[in-house]
């Protein structure tokens, strides 16, 4: 008898290679997301960054209905929606509405990060009388509207001695899955407090992970909606049929971070050919060496053998794999076969 296996689900930024257009980019994620649905992946959560020219995910809602429709049975969320660039009864809204087009199978994850460089933020923020800086302050506050205005009721709003009510949507039957996301302790209390499932981002941070669970286990507070703790853990991934194939379709996802960590320019992601030809100081390939080994990169079985060393360190029943693998020349512009590989060899990997 094999043992138990960690269920895996997906996480997409919607990367756009050299070679793509954003039409490109797009329907390669609706092929990684028919390929996930059709191999039993538990979830396929899209993530919201603002102009950045190696991705695409710049509207969750817009992409979950996209990738929801595309597919039969996953669970597509948000990883996340940055709330503070938006009022919370217009997230409430759309989720809500994508809640009721697909029931039971809508997660809404949310941050509290900007999720771009500062001038864009500024322009969300308060561009087109949008929301300013004190969204970030009102934070656990926006939390609670957004969960208020799904939910069936709504909420009452007191107005010149009135009840005005006020619902994301007229007649709701089932409401998103709400999760808190993460990558420093603020939200791992948050969620405790409020009794909501919660995910570190170990897959950017890389260090923190157990301790951010850990206060959030210790502090949980049970709610109706969750009587106890419930999280999984991310991780970047690149799996093919040699460790050498593997390490070279992570290069231009690695060398994107160590150009977004050190103040690099930001561009479309190289071909493997391309990242291969980039010279980098001393100092950037220990920072690149460092990343490469908090992923997780390599052939199926010792890929898979290592996810499952991540699960029970955390002790999490659920792993969502970043699947980051570049593209070699020549590859067709609206597919991401590498990444698609990545994610059959890993449920093709031995038990």
């Amino acid at each position: 008898m094999s043992a138990r296996r960690t269920a895996l689900s997906v996480l997409d930024l919607v990367p756009v290679r050299s070679d793509q257009t954003t039409a490109d980019a797009l329907a390669a994620t609706l092929s990684l997301a028919r390929v996930a649905d059709e191999l039993d992946y538990r979830r396929y959560w899209l993530a919201e960054h603002h102009n950045m020219p190696a991705v695409a995910a710049t509207n969750p809602p817009v992409l979950i209905g996209l990738v929801a429709g595309a597919t039969r049975r996953l669970r597509v969320g948000s990883g996340g929606v940055m709330l503070p660039n938006h009022a919370p009864l217009v997230v409430a809204e759309q989720f809500a509405l994508l809640e009721a087009a697909f029931p039971g199978r809508i997660d809404l994850g949310i941050g509290r990060a900007p999720g771009s460089d500062p001038v864009t933020s500024y322009a969300l923020r308060h561009g087109a009388g949008g929301v300013s800086d004190e969204a970030v302050t009102r934070f656990p506050e926006y939390v609670d509207n957004v969960l208020a205005m799904m939910a069936p009721e709504g909420v009452g709003l007191g107005i010149q001695g009135r009840t005005y009510p006020l619902r994301a949507t007229p007649a709701a039957r089932t409401v998103p899955t709400v999760w808190l996301l993460g990558s420093s302790d603020y939200s791992a209390r948050l969620a405790a407090e409020k009794g909501l499932p919660y995910v570190f981002a170990h897959h950017f941070s890389g260090s923190g992970t157990a301790e951010a669970l850990e206060l959030y286990r210790s502090g949980f507070r049970p709610s109706p909606e969750l009587p106890e703790p419930r999280t999984f853990l991310t991780v970047n991934a690149v799996v093919a049929e040699t460790a050498e194939e593997a390490g070279r379709l992570a290069l231009p996802q690695l060398l994107a971070m160590v150009a977004l960590r050190t103040g690099g320019e930001l561009r479309p992601q190289l071909s493997v050919e391309e990242a291969e030809q980039v010279e980098l100081p001393p100092a950037h390939r220990d920072l690149l060496d460092a990343m490469a080994q908090r992923w997780v990169i390599g052939t199926a079985e010792r890929a898979r053998d290592r996810i499952e060393e991540l699960a029970a360190t955390y002790d999490v029943d659920e792993v969502m794999v970043h699947p980051v693998a570049g593209a070699f020349t020549g590859t067709e512009p609206g597919a991401s076969p590498a990444r698609e590989e990545t994610l059959r060899l890993l449920l093709a990997a031995p038990a």
